[in-house]
């Protein structure tokens, strides 16, 4: 497996993640910042608002958080409602490159 990379997290999406942080209530508030970008994908389309959705993807990229969210296989995979799962993977399909 992999090791994850230590790349700086863009100030936007640290923002985000500050403005969205009662989803990420289990996180002490200085914390939060450092959750996974797989755990800030999960959360938000788990219970995230719509325009949530598109603001994270706007924040993060569509192609960026779509490979993120494919990438999730097994337990993680598992973690999304299904319908949920169904929709976004219809959505990525209709509006992201898959081979990137």
């Amino acid at each position: 497996m992999a090791q994850k990379q230590n790349i700086e997290r863009p100030q936007a999406v640290k923002d985000f993640i500050n403005e969205h942080q009662m989803l990420f209530w289990y996180s002490p508030e200085p914390k939060s910042e450092t959750v996974s970008d797989e755990l800030v994908v999960e959360t938000l389309i788990n219970y995230g608002t719509m325009n949530d959705i598109h603001r994270l993807f706007d924040t993060m990229g569509l192609q960026y958080a779509a490979n993120i969210f494919r990438g999730m296989t097994g337990r993680k995979k598992m973690n999304f409602y299904p319908e949920l799962w169904n929709y976004f993977n219809l959505y990525f399909d209709k509006y992201v490159c898959n081979n990137s």
